[in-house]
């Protein structure tokens, strides 16, 4: 990898979308944690440092700090929001601790057209999100922007190439916030912006080559993108030293069986074995009720699966799976950062400790858009790409409780309907997940004048660009009546319908 950006993660919420914008703009960027030493960020060799914002205040104890070496390495250095703080008072810089703060859009006064904001005009719309804020900037340092209530919403030092601005260039409500970062990316720190998909093809298929060798590998296939384009992907490196695995578990989608036999033998042929091991999941599974533990339960039997297709083929010694950067930042801290475990991914925190084999995840470091570009230039047909998400657990974390036949029966008819129903509809293209879940409850109805007690089913409908935010769709009327008539006319079992209004954060997409 030729050229590098490297985010330091303070545990903001924006760090991956700092990451992502970077490398839209053509530069490979990857995130590591805020105390990283000095000689491993030397090793990864980057051109340019990026300080996230985060949850913290310079002012409480153990908050958040930097190895300072860090900053007499030569690389040009930008801080965000809190990362501009820490610079300031890292360096002999002045902070105060804010009365007020700012919370959403602002204007800033350009006082200095250079460095960050080359080419820029007087004024800027930006989106503020911070409570301290730098009132003296370290010596040498100058003013580079203010506004009415931040004497410095910008700072910069030319000669040393580092900058800081107290406001979010990241997000979409900065609107010249990806001038911002290109100015820092290709004016200041000499960035090319060259890295491309089909370069992190080449790249990823010496890795893969050099790290299995001879060895055999045994592929986790969902029939989800993200597995899909692993297994394109590790294909493309070693052919058939890879087996493919589909293990039908029972948690499965209606067809979803047909549909995988079909692409992966006629529109894209892979070394592919489709295992029955309905039963052996749906029995571990009885009884299970925390989303967690069925997590735990789903992870550790797909890898009894996979240690006995692994014996067939001569002992493979790799596991590969569809892993993702949202998933790893979900079930751990992103790289040791201070941020929070939401939930386990059963292809992450799932897995047991005695995996007893070693993991194969080249597409950790990548977002899901990311994915789907990487699966394009492997040649992966459309119909796969353009799939929506489906968790690794199947319909396991759409049930709201024990995961039975009954409730799967019920669960995969009215997902169906909503995926047939949500086809039709002119914005589908937009519709980053739309299916139905089981509620936990059951509810009084009247049909056909008599009284009925039976369940719930909510129907999820969100757009996002990676996951790791979403919001709920204003859906019409019409095609949430013909959802909610459908379900109750075609589902044994159900009689009411309701629609999740909520956006991520605070709820996550899936409910479990």
């Amino acid at each position: 990898m030729d050229e590098v950006a490297a985010v330091l993660d303070f545990g903001s919420q924006y760090a991956q979308l700092i990451a992502r914008r970077i490398r839209e703009l053509g530069v490979y960027c990857e995130i590591v944690t805020h105390d990283i030493s000095c000689d491993e960020l030397s090793r990864l060799s980057p051109l340019a440092i990026v300080f996230s914002g985060g949850p913290s205040s310079v002012f409480e104890p153990g908050h958040p700090e930097i190895n300072p070496d860090i900053l007499a390495l030569g690389i040009p250095i930008f801080g965000i929001c809190y990362g501009m703080q820490l610079l300031a008072r890292v360096l002999g810089g002045k902070v105060e601790k804010g009365k007020s703060g700012e919370y959403g859009p602002a204007t800033i006064e350009i006082d200095e057209t250079m460095g960050v904001f080359d080419g820029m005009g007087e004024t800027l719309n930006v989106w503020m999100s911070h409570g301290d804020h730098v009132v003296a900037p370290p010596q040498g340092f100058r003013m580079l922007a203010h506004t009415s209530t931040c004497p410095i919403a910008a700072m910069g030092e030319p000669t040393k190439k580092i900058y800081g601005v107290q406001f979010h260039p990241e997000v979409a409500h900065t609107p010249k916030g990806m001038d911002i970062l290109k100015n820092f990316l290709f004016k200041i720190a000499g960035c090319r912006g060259d890295w491309t998909m089909s370069r992190f093809i080449e790249e990823s298929v010496d890795k893969i080559r050099t790290r299995v060798g001879a060895s055999n590998v045994i592929c986790g296939l969902s029939g989800g993108v993200d597995s899909a384009v692993t297994a394109a992907l590790i294909h493309r490196a070693i052919g058939d030293q890879m087996r493919a695995i589909f293990v039908d578990n029972g948690l499965l989608r209606s067809h979803e069986v047909d549909e995988i036999r079909s692409i992966f033998t006629s529109d894209y042929p892979l070394n592919i074995r489709i295992v029955d091991a309905i039963d052996e999941f749906l029995d571990a599974l009885r009884g299970a009720v925390d989303p967690e533990k069925k997590r735990k339960i789903i992870g550790s039997t797909f890898i009894d699966v996979f240690h006995r297709e692994a014996a067939i083929i001569n002992g493979a010694r790799f596991l590969a799976q569809g892993t993702l950067y949202p998933d790893v930042i979900e079930s751990r801290s992103a790289r040791g950062a201070p941020s929070a475990t939401i939930k386990s991914h059963h292809n992450v925190g799932g897995l047991p400790d005695d995996l007893g084999f070693e993991l194969l995840e080249p597409l950790k470091e990548l977002f899901k858009d990311e994915v789907r570009l990487l699966g394009k230039e492997l040649g992966l047909p459309d119909r796969l790409l353009t799939r929506q998400p489906f968790p690794g657990p199947g319909l396991a974390v759409r049930i709201l409780g024990e995961v039975t036949r009954e409730n799967l029966r019920i669960l995969r008819r009215a997902d169906l309907i909503v995926r047939e129903e949500m086809s039709q509809y002119k914005r589908f293209k937009e519709i980053w997940q739309s299916f139905a879940v089981l509620l936990p409850v059951k509810s009084v109805g009247v049909m056909g004048d008599e009284r009925t007690y039976a369940n719930v089913i909510a129907l999820r409908v969100v757009t996002s660009l990676d996951g790791m935010t979403a919001d709920w769709v204003n859906l019409p009327y019409e095609v949430l009546g013909r959802m909610s008539s459908r379900i109750i006319n075609e589902v044994d079992g159900v009689n009411r319908v309701v629609y999740d209004i909520t956006s991520k954060p605070p709820g996550t997409i899936e409910w479990e």
